[in-house]
C-alpha cells in the first residue's frame, strides 16, 4: 500500500453529475431500490488487470486500493451493502466506447472530458488526477526537467487515455508515439528498451517505479490541466450508459462523499503524495 497527503480527491468538481456528464437523466433515489441492472444489487465495473494502487493484487472486490474502497463507498451511499456489489470485466475502451454497458456504473481511473460525454455519462469527479513520465534510471531523458526535452524520446501509453493525449498534444514527440492495449504492455516495452517512456496517471507511475520496475523512476509530472481542453483540473468520474437513470443519484453519492470528507481520507490512505514528484516546466 501506498499512503501520504494524496491531492484533494474531487476537490474541484461542482455540481452534481447532471453537470459532469451533460445528462439530465434521473430517478427516485431510493435506497437500495434503484433502477440496476440486476434488482436489489449494484452492478459494477473495472479493467483486468485492475491496478495498484487503484487496487490491490487485481482483486476490486475486496475493498482494498483506492477506488475499490470508493466504489464500496458510493455503493453504501445507495443503499447496497457489501454483499450486494457484484464486479464485471470491463475493458478500459470498451468502456468509454458508445454503446449499452453491462455494469452501472463503471470504476477504472477514467478521466472526465468532453469527447467522452458524447457517448457516455459521468458521475461528479471523485479524484483530481495529473499525469506523470516515467523513464528507466539510465536513461538519457532520466533527467528532464522540461517538456521540451522530452521531444525526441519514443513514448508510450495505453490506448484511449489521457495519458496518450498528453503524448500527442503537450509533448508531441518527434516520433510516433507506441500505442499499448494495457499498461502493464507498456511497461514492459519500457523495461525491454523498446521505448525511452511511458505516460500514465501520477498514483499508478509511483507503483510502477516502487513495486514493478525498480530500475525506473518518475521523470516528472504535467502540470494540472494539461489533459484537458479547458485548462481545468483533469478529475475521474464513475462511467455510466449515457443518458442513465442512475447519473444524478450517482452523483449525489459522490457528493456526499467528498463533502464528509471521505473521498479525502481515502485518497490520503492509498495514494501517494502528489508533491513529491517534480512538475515538468
Amino acid at each position: 500500500m501506498l499512503a501520504g497527503c494524496a491531492p484533494q480527491a474531487g476537490s474541484s468538481a461542482g455540481g452534481s453529475g447532471a453537470t459532469a456528464s451533460g445528462s439530465a437523466a434521473a430517478a427516485t433515489c431510493t435506497k437500495g431500490a434503484l433502477p440496476t441492472l440486476t434488482s436489489g444489487a449494484l452492478t459494477v465495473g473495472t479493467d483486468d488487470p485492475a491496478y495498484d494502487p487503484w487496487f490491490d493484487n487485481n482483486k476490486p472486490s475486496d475493498g482494498k486500493g483506492f477506488e475499490s474502497a470508493v466504489a464500496y463507498a458510493v455503493a453504501k451511499q445507495l443503499g447496497y451493502d457489501t454483499a450486494k456489489v457484484k464486479w464485471t470485466v470491463a475493458p478500459f475502451n470498451s468502456v468509454i466506447a458508445p454503446g449499452q454497458k453491462k455494469f452501472d456504473f463503471d470504476i477504472n481511473e477514467v478521466s472526465i472530458t468532453d469527447e467522452r460525454k458524447n457517448a457516455v455519462d459521468f458521475s461528479s469527479g471523485y479524484y483530481d488526477v495529473r499525469q506523470a513520465v516515467i523513464t528507466l534510471k539510465d536513461s538519457k531523458y532520466a533527467g528532464a526537467t522540461t517538456v521540451a526535452a522530452l521531444k525526441g524520446a519514443k513514448i508510450g501509453a495505453q490506448v484511449g487515455t489521457t495519458g496518450l493525449t498528453v503524448v500527442q498534444k503537450v509533448i508531441a514527440p518527434s516520433t510516433q508515439p507506441s500505442v499499448f492495449d494495457t499498461t502493464d504492455l507498456a511497461s514492459a516495452a519500457l523495461k525491454n528498451h523498446q521505448i525511452d517512456a511511458i505516460v500514465v496517471d501520477l498514483p499508478t507511475a509511483f507503483y510502477i517505479t516502487s513495486a514493478e520496475l525498480t530500475n525506473a523512476e518518475i521523470v516528472g509530472q504535467f502540470p494540472s490541466g494539461s489533459a484537458t481542453s479547458d485548462g481545468k483540473p483533469e478529475q475521474f468520474g464513475l462511467v455510466l450508459d449515457k443518458g442513465s437513470q442512475l447519473t444524478s443519484c450517482v452523483s449525489q453519492a459522490v457528493d456526499a462523499l467528498k463533502a464528509d470528507g471521505t473521498l479525502d481520507q481515502l485518497a490520503k490512505q492509498w495514494l501517494p503524495a502528489a508533491d513529491s514528484a517534480p512538475v515538468l516546466k
